[in-house]
């Protein structure tokens, strides 16, 4: 089989951001696009030879093709072995999972999260390192360089191999297996939490919906949930994963999960409800009648990990994306255990997670995740979950109102301005930036505030800085607006809001009005409206 290099020129948009390259999937339909970056990927890992790379994606439109592309390209590098999910498919934990696992060089994971698929949707290429997680911003930066000189790439023409039969295969001199992307998951699920115990719960008359919103948990939670743990068939819903989700946005939110909170805010609700997004990391938890935030979420599963065999231990520490509220910082106080503060991006929580630092970690935008593998993980947020129920006895109604009343409640929101116009969004964000110093002292909304700073990060591993991470406004009433451009979306910019007050003991009155001063001295404070023109959010959650 003949190795071909094809000459190249680079392409100027081919840098990564947090999770990898996102853009529209015509953008990767270009010629030469897909080509020029996983080359760019692989000349940024001298090691390759002979080496194993793992492959799969969330099963988005464009996800088979560029599979089969990637393995042309890495049959002409030197790998030698490559792994790939049945069907092109592995959810991004369980890429993880298999990558350290089967001690692979890193993988080729194919998403853009839980953004919009289809031929006019969104994709992306996310390289994963060695420890399965994120690649840090050094490979990135690297890989960033290495495409914007690129000359030529290396493939093998060959003709497309059968991704969904189970075995091994030649493609020149590397061999690629394609395994079952269940298997290795639901065997690492099964040392964490108490598969007897959870069984015995739907055994008693339990019932659960789970969401998969046409995306690529479906068969991990159907094979799971359904099969390992015998919950009622019809309890995973849009359990096939489809190129086009369905036509869902597949973000687990109650925006975008609607169907899910009708029915658990309706009259026969399930004991439990849960959802999961397009590349099955992220995860939504919605108890009968009540929506469980991601912070008081991550909070909750650190006050009750030892419920579960994987944690019965103890946690070495607990971490959080800095937007996500101070729910956790209160549990972790109270277990004598360090609660650390990240920048948004799950590669900054890596370096603790390798360093034996923390044992669990989660962001506000529904990410949760522990040391079992270096990407958060909803499915196995969610079976923690089923765990604490089993274990406790308690309703998950019960148990977060129990939770509150215990630690008090971080009443919490974000809101979100999608697709404003780059300008606009830099213009709130530097306006605000120059305005830091004068705030402290200032009155606003009946709220004091107390400081504002940015946020400024220094990784307690490698002592590495991260600049710029977010404007934080603190008041002296317990409350706190931040605000951050998010690098995930593949539309202009996206403004994220973040808002949150303390009450040490719960009151009756709605999450809208207890932030109703939160959000005015917000939007005063930053001008959100004049200088976007949105008078309101695109979505709150």
């Amino acid at each position: 089989m003949t190795v071909t290099t094809v000459p190249t020129t680079p392409f100027p948009d081919q840098k990564p951001g947090t999770s990898g390259l996102r853009k529209k999937v015509p953008v990767f339909q270009e010629p030469r696009y897909v080509e020029n970056f996983i080359q760019a990927i692989f000349d940024t890992l001298p090691e390759r030879q002979g080496a194993t790379l793992v492959i799969g994606g969330d099963g988005r439109f464009l996800n088979r093709e560029v599979v089969q592309t990637t393995l042309r390209i890495a049959a002409a590098n030197g790998f030698g072995r490559a792994l790939v999910g049945q069907g092109g498919l592995l959810s991004t934990p369980a890429a993880s999972c298999v990558i350290r696992k089967h001690g692979a060089i890193g993988g080729i994971v194919l998403s853009a999260s839980h953004n919009p698929g289809g031929p006019d949707g969104d994709f992306g290429i996310k390289f994963n390192t060695a420890n399965g997680g994120p690649a840090p911003e050094s490979v990135t930066a690297a890989i960033h360089a290495r495409t914007r000189v690129i000359d030529a790439y290396r493939i093998v023409e060959a003709p497309d191999l059968d991704l969904d039969r189970i075995g091994t295969t030649q493609l020149g001199p590397l061999a690629v297996t394609v395994i079952d992307p269940v298997a290795d998951y639901a065997a690492l699920m099964r040392e964490l939490v108490d598969f007897d115990a959870i069984r015995r719960l739907f055994a008693s008359g339990f019932r659960m919906r789970f969401d998969a919103m046409s995306a690529v948990t479906g068969p991990y939670a159907t094979a799971i949930l359904e099969g390992a743990l015998g919950a009622a068939q019809g309890t995973v819903v849009n359990a096939v994963p489809k190129p086009d989700f369905g036509g869902h946005h597949p973000d687990p939110n109650p925006v975008h999960a609607h169907d899910l909170m009708a029915e658990m805010l309706g009259p026969d609700a399930p004991d439990f409800g849960a959802a999961s997004d397009g590349d099955g990391d992220r995860n939504m938890i919605v108890a009968p009648g009540l929506f469980v935030t991601p912070s008081d979420s991550l909070a909750i599963l650190t006050a009750q990990a030892r419920a579960a065999p994987g944690y019965a231990g103890g946690l070495a520490g607990v971490a959080r994306s800095m937007p996500t509220s101070r729910a956790v910082d209160r549990v972790a106080a109270r277990l004598g255990i360090r609660a650390y503060e990240t920048p948004t991006g799950w590669k900054f929580f890596g370096n603790l997670l390798d360093a034996g630092l923390i044992t669990l970690c989660g962001e506000e935008s529904a990410g949760t995740g522990s040391n079992h593998v270096r990407e958060k993980d909803g499915l196995w947020a969610v079976l923690l979950w089923l765990n604490i129920l089993a274990a406790t006895g308690e309703p998950a109604r019960a148990l977060v109102r129990a939770h509150w009343a215990d630690y008090g409640r971080d009443y919490y929101a974000r809101h979100d301005y999608e697709e404003v116009e780059t300008a606009a969004a830099g213009a709130v964000m530097e306006g605000l930036r120059a305005r830091l110093p004068e705030l402290p002292g200032r009155r606003v909304a009946g709220l004091t505030v107390a400081a504002a700073d940015e946020f400024r990060y220094v990784d307690p591993v490698d002592g590495s800085v991260t600049e710029q991470q977010g404007l934080r406004i603190l008041f002296a009433e317990d409350a706190r607006a931040v605000f951050r451009l998010s690098g995930t979306g593949t539309a202009g910019a996206t403004l994220r809001v973040y808002l949150e007050r303390y009450a040490a003991q719960e009151t009756d009155a709605p999450i809208e009005a207890m932030l109703a001063p939160v959000v005015e001295a917000a939007r005063a404070l930053s001008d959100i409206a004049r200088l976007t023109g949105r008078a309101e959010p695109s979505v709150v959650t």
